[in-house]
């Protein structure tokens, strides 16, 4: 049994608190979890509160204090991007493993601190990217590894909702924008599925006002070529109603996705564009649960990181966005310092 505590107690939070608690009555995760901690930075009535409508049994008004609970086994942190390293590093000093909400650092130099921290302490060190870890990446690979659509030539991926309201969004100083919130969904679609290594990358920005350090990405197309001579295109924005589509073209047909954040339909094409499967997505619980369940199997294994994103792809995409936001000059306060 792993105890889970939360590091937050905003929207995404609510979502993992949900999860934990229907995995305890679930039969395929029953007795695996348990939803044990919720900690607030300083509130202890805020920590009650969310306890009370969750299920949770304890409740913390500091992060130090849900620290030094040492029946804390694993810790979901759900706090904006650039909290994310110092909180995990914190976490794993004090002996607890850690389930980073996406994306894993706001860039290369903490990701690398981080995943350090992890390997010198043996304790797990997972980034919380649900596609990465749902059932529906595996049903799509073995459309793609049966042949179906032949060989990929050409994906895209979409995914933009207007979030200008979400103070944290258009925040610089929270590492805000579309890139990092939901820019990162259709880069990791596209990674899951291509062949091949990116080889250059073409990207352009509309960026908020602001001198460098106080912008942040409005709208966003990126190009990325693989050293197979395909192409991906990925387009990202906070401002935008986007399709969330994605699609992945190949020589003998063609597979489209509904909702590359969370995909809902799966549907395949044949060269004459005759509907030719449409494999169906399981129920999920919230879609948390499969996160939550390779982070406790890496723990029972006693390995650092989930077999469905290991630091090396989690390094890479981090890597690959970084490339990106130089291309654009986006640099987010912090880094300046």
């Amino acid at each position: 049994m792993i105890n889970i505590a939360i590091l937050g107690a905003g929207r995404i939070a609510q979502k993992m608190a949900e999860t934990v608690s229907r995995m305890e009555s679930e039969p395929r995760y029953a007795g695996t979890v348990h939803l044990y901690a919720v900690a607030t930075r300083n509130s202890l009535e805020r920590a009650r509160t969310f306890a009370d409508e969750y299920g949770v049994e304890v409740a913390y008004g500091s992060y130090a204090d849900m620290l030094d609970d040492a029946d804390v086994d694993l810790v979901y942190i759900a706090t904006s991007h650039v909290f994310h390293a110092q909180q995990a590093i914190a976490c794993m000093d004090a002996g607890k493993h850690v389930l980073v909400e996406k994306p894993f650092a706001v860039n290369t130099a903490d990701a690398l601190r981080m995943i350090e921290k992890s390997r010198e302490t043996g304790l797990v060190c997972a980034e919380a990217i649900w596609t990465r870890y749902e059932p529906s990446r595996s049903i799509i690979q073995d459309v793609l590894d049966e042949g179906v659509i032949g060989d990929i030539v050409s994906m895209s991926g979409n995914l933009s909702y207007p979030m200008t309201h979400k103070e944290r969004l258009v925040n610089p100083a929270l590492a805000g924008g579309a890139l990092l919130d939901v820019g990162i969904y259709p880069l990791n679609f596209v990674s899951m599925f291509m062949p091949g290594e990116v080889e250059r990358v073409v990207s352009s920005a509309r960026l908020s006002g602001g001198e460098t350090g106080d912008q942040t990405d409005e709208l966003s197309q990126t190009t990325l070529w693989y050293s197979g001579g395909q192409m991906a295109s990925v387009t990202s924005s906070y401002f935008e109603v986007g399709d969330r589509s994605g699609v992945i073209r190949g020589t003998k047909g063609y597979l489209w996705v509904d909702n590359v954040n969370n995909p809902l339909d799966i549907r395949v094409w044949n060269a004459s564009h005759e509907l030719v499967a449409q494999p169906s997505v399981p129920e999920q619980l919230t879609g948390f649960e499969y996160e939550v369940a390779s982070a406790v199997a890496a723990i029972n294994r006693g390995d650092v990181e989930p077999e469905q994103m290991p630091h090396a792809e989690t390094l890479r995409m981090i890597q690959l966005m970084d490339e990106i936001r130089a291309q654009w000059g986006l640099v987010y306060p912090g880094e300046l310092e």
